[in-house]
């Protein structure tokens, strides 16, 4: 069974046998206690190619202090020195789960031993008035060997500053302060693998460092964002303007870096996980269709099929995820003498048989050979993109026709939905506009980069539009769902009053949002507007 820590921590470089400076001076340390000296042996693994160190991800198996074992690190905030630290018990071979969580990196690679440290540290703890731990301090004398691919030995020294669990992060500012005091300055490298790699590396490879994600893809829960993927596209892109296919192909390359960056969230249960690696494979599709001047769709078209099957399969965890938290909501908003019969029981019911089976479904998923050759394809396609002619045009000509035709689009799909009277038919053309207002958002997002604050205020007006709309079909949804429970629970012999009651709810705030639309339309429809993304 692995469990999960968060760890939070710094480095600093030190000569060989420093000392640790006097840390009671630092505010909210009452004293510092000695542990002794613990003797660590640790290989780490990797593809030969590295595909782990250059996602900032690091998997050992460690003999040797309390946490023998295997240890997965993944990378939450680089800058900050936080990463989630999943342990898995001491065996001859890696555990299951920790080879899942790196499978979107590794794929059909092998992980091979590519490095040894030998670590001698020497352990403190800093502890506040009533003794309990603040922080644990160490000072490391380590030595470093390549196992794999040639190569050579390091040694070094460093001070580990780790935050004890629930530590106020405030701390590690405060003690760094005093090791700067004392001469002591924060290591270039954030891990003890990187520095290994770059100083044990043959020579002629010294030069070729690994090259790290964008923050977009660090950050799994900001990962969906809009302002991060617009960061990682004008990385990508780099300081000049390029064109506009280099805009286009760096907004993808976000995208797919967002889906293998997820997979271990998702795996793990993250909350919103499921839902951001939808939105990658979404954006991705989307800029498939609205660039299909740029990108040659006979290319493009087969993979973004795939993308809708892995996109579907992701839903029925998504869309159960959904439900039960706008359920939840409802139910306890509702006054106890409305809470007729067995209703949180019922839904937890409910729940529990649907999770259960797609959580399972979700995790075959990504286990299986369709899902890792979609990854191989977007790969491929990335390194050798289909371009066409009009790749080669300026990107504040191009992109700007290429976004306002999904405006145009959604226009017209915005007319037929408040054209019929409310009831089915209007539901099914809200849908379809919620469609085409979701690509149009896209479609502003990936142009902003280049287009700058129109194409952004253009994007936050789509995604105005789009948010009322997938409202009004979350309560498409959710009657139908509140239905079903309704049956089950008169089946049972429990009353269904509270869930005719939701329905009912529900009714109402779907009309709400319809009679909202005109207003958030007429904002989104200014001329103005699509005037400012020239083109």
């Amino acid at each position: 069974m692995a469990e999960t820590k968060r760890e939070i921590e710094r480095k600093y470089d030190v000569a060989a046998g420093a000392k640790l400076p006097d840390l009671t001076g630092v505010a909210g340390v009452v004293d510092v206690v000695g542990k002794g000296v613990v003797e660590l042996d640790a290989v780490y693994w990797d593809t030969p190619d590295q595909r782990l160190a250059a996602a900032s991800i690091t998997l050992r198996r460690r003999t040797g202090g309390a946490d023998a074992g295997w240890h997965l690190k993944l990378p939450v905030s680089l800058a900050e020195g936080v990463r989630d630290e999943i342990r898995a018990p001491l065996s001859d071979t890696l555990p299951r789960v920790l080879g899942g969580l790196v499978r979107s990196r590794v794929r059909e690679g092998q992980l091979v031993p590519l490095v040894r440290l030998l670590s001698a540290r020497e352990v403190r703890h800093l502890v506040d008035t009533e003794g309990a731990l603040l922080a644990e301090v160490s000072v490391d004398g380590v030595r470093a060997e390549r196992l794999t691919g040639g190569g050579g030995t390091a040694e070094w020294s460093e001070i580990e500053v780790e935050l004890a669990d629930d530590g106020d992060p405030a701390l590690l500012d405060k003690v760094e302060k005093k090791l700067k005091k004392a001469g002591v300055r924060r290591s270039a490298s954030t891990s003890k693998l990187g520095r290994a790699l770059a100083e044990t590396a043959p020579k002629e490879r010294k030069a070729k460092k690994a090259k790290p994600e964008g923050r977009a893809v660090r950050d799994g829960k900001k990962a969906g964002k809009s302002e991060a993927v617009a960061e990682a596209v004008a990385a990508a892109v780099g300081e000049g303007p390029g064109t506009a296919g280099d805009h286009v192909l760096a907004y993808l390359r976000a995208q797919r870096d967002a889906i293998v960056s997820l997979d271990p969230a998702v795996r793990r249960d993250l909350p919103d996980s499921v839902h951001q690696l939808r939105v990658a494979t979404r954006r991705m599709r989307s800029a498939f269709r609205t660039y299909r001047k740029i990108l040659d769709r006979t290319v493009t078209d087969p993979v973004s099929d795939e993308l809708k099957w892995l996109a579907g399969e992701l839903g029925v965890d998504r869309d159960q995820e959904v439900l039960t938290e706008r359920f939840t909501a409802r139910i306890t908003a509702l006054p106890r003498t409305l809470l007729l019969g067995p209703v949180r029981g019922r839904l937890r019911i409910w729940t529990v048989a649907r999770r259960t089976g797609s959580r399972r479904r979700t995790v075959a998923v990504l286990d299986g050979k369709r899902y890792l050759m979609l990854l191989d394809t977007l790969d491929a396609l990335l390194a050798a993109p289909p371009l066409l002619p009009a790749a080669a045009a300026a990107p504040e000509k191009a992109l700007p026709k290429a976004v306002l035709k999904d405006y145009a689009r959604l226009a017209t799909r915005i007319e037929h939905a408040l054209a019929p009277d409310a009831g089915t038919e209007r539901d099914l053309a809200m849908h379809e506009a919620r469609k085409a207002a979701k690509r149009a958002r896209y479609a502003g997002e990936a142009a902003t980069p280049a287009l700058g604050a129109p194409a952004e205020r253009f994007a936050k007006r789509m995604k105005a539009v789009q948010g009322l709309l997938g409202d009004h079909q979350d309560s498409v949804v959710a009657r139908e769902a509140l239905r079903a429970l309704a049956v089950q629970a008169h089946l049972a012999g429990e009353s269904a009053f509270t869930w005719g009651l939701l329905y009912g709810q529900e009714e109402s705030a779907a009309a709400d949002r319809e009679r909202e639309l005109p207003g958030v339309w007429a904002r989104a429809a200014e001329e103005e507007l699509r005037a400012s993304l020239g083109g």
